[in-house]
């Protein structure tokens, strides 16, 4: 029965051959690493280019999309995000301003700093992209069943932590509690558990007095200053 070797299966039985002292058993999981992310990221980049984007500009909309309204972020910390140096981020956002993507703007939570924002056109874009992109990695990996995809994103998860240091997940905002019954009211009402106080009756409306309740007369320096405020 043949035997087929993959290019990485072919370099290691040469490398074996050649340097028989050496275990060349790593190449076979980093090598295909690498080999995959090639073929995985230019499979990627097709959808990116049939909206007008390259990688780094589709990576700019997408981390000012998930970050929410109002789909903005420092410059420093796209940079950070998407994990490229300052120099490189001013010259990504240079170009999608220019096609009226984002825009530069003081932030609407701290007017003294600068931020990049999501235009109208750049929201709706990335709307459109970042649909059929997740699509297209459906797609990829569909290759694998949903067994071994699982299994997969474990062993890489767990891989990745030893470079990345995983961040505490936020909690999800817990619903508002609902406001408890009032005890007091401004309207006069007292506090629970004490008799309401009663209001003259010269300061109630005629509608809230009872019937036959007598007003007694204003004293005569209050009817003085009643009349002197007509």
């Amino acid at each position: 029965m043949t035997e087929y070797l993959d290019h990485v299966a072919r370099i290691q039985q040469a490398w074996a051959q050649q340097r028989p002292d050496l275990d060349v058993r790593p190449q076979g999981v980093i090598g295909r690493l690498h080999r995959l992310a090639g073929h995985l990221t230019e499979q990627l980049c097709v959808v990116y280019r049939r909206h007008g984007l390259g990688e780094g500009e589709f990576d700019v909309l997408a981390t000012l999309r998930r970050a929410g309204e109002p789909y903005e972020r420092a410059p420093g910390e796209l940079a950070a995000f998407t994990m490229v140096t300052t120099g490189a981020m001013t010259k990504r956002i240079d170009r999608l301003e220019r096609d009226g993507l984002v825009t530069r703007r003081r932030s609407t939570t701290d007017g003294r700093g600068r931020v990049v924002a999501l235009t109208k056109a750049g929201r709706e874009l990335i709307d459109q992209a970042f649909t059929e992109h997740m699509r297209n990695e459906r797609r990829l990996l569909d290759h694998l069943t949903p067994e071994d995809a699982a299994q997969l994103e474990s062993l890489l998860a767990r891989w990745l932590a030893h470079f990345e240091s995983p961040v505490e997940a936020t909690p999800a905002e817990p619903a508002p509690a609902e406001p408890a019954p009032a005890r007091t009211s401004l309207a006069g009402r007292s506090p629970a558990g004490t008799p309401p106080a009663r209001t003259p009756p010269a300061e109630r409306s005629p509608s809230e007095r009872a019937p036959g309740e007598k007003v007694p007369d204003a004293p005569a320096g209050r009817a003085r200053r009643t009349r002197s405020r007509r």
